[in-house]
């Protein structure tokens, strides 16, 4: 994104790492975390975490305990602020969602119309995933304009194998 002043929503805590890329351009003027399982914001408040000490140190960053999904799913609330960037990191792929959980609706086009309102002008939707997966694409493809599905290759040192993720912006 090059904008100024940016405004981040990310979805998913977990050790603190997206937080930690995000706050390091000082480009990003609030950078708002919704984390799933109250523990996880627990243990970085007590410094349980690596990431810890610069996170909670850093007033830009602001851990909310919440399910992003239903956040998203809902229309804004009145004179809420859009987001430059929403960044979704939680723990597994699209597929694992359509049409099998609660969280389903999010990775459909339907979904991800409802999402789009929560981006200012010019905003960008980023979604990690272990695997790639074509329906997602093709809902991402019905919403945005432009869409890119990115893989990512890397050996994991803690399985002992080369690996892939996907980036879907």
């Amino acid at each position: 994104h090059t904008g100024k002043e940016l405004r981040v929503l990310v979805g998913g805590l977990g050790l603190g790492y997206t937080a930690w890329e995000v706050l390091k351009s000082p480009r990003v003027v609030s950078a708002e975390v919704v984390e799933y399982v109250p523990a996880v914001i627990r243990w970085m408040k007590e410094g349980r975490v690596p990431l810890s000490p610069a996170l909670m140190g850093d007033p830009r960053f602001q851990p909310i305990r919440g399910n992003v999904y239903p956040r998203l799913l809902s229309a804004p609330s009145e004179g809420a602020k859009q987001f430059d960037l929403l960044l979704i990191d939680v723990d597994h792929s699209p597929g694992d969602h359509l049409g099998t959980s609660d969280n389903h609706l999010f990775y459909t086009a339907e979904g991800l119309r409802k999402t789009a309102c929560h981006l200012a002008r010019g905003g960008v939707l980023g979604v990690w995933s272990y695997a790639e997966s074509s329906p997602f694409s093709d809902a991402l493809r019905e919403v945005f304009r432009e869409v890119q599905a990115v893989p990512i290759r890397f050996h994991n040192d803690v399985i002992g194998e080369d690996t892939t993720d996907w980036l879907f912006f």
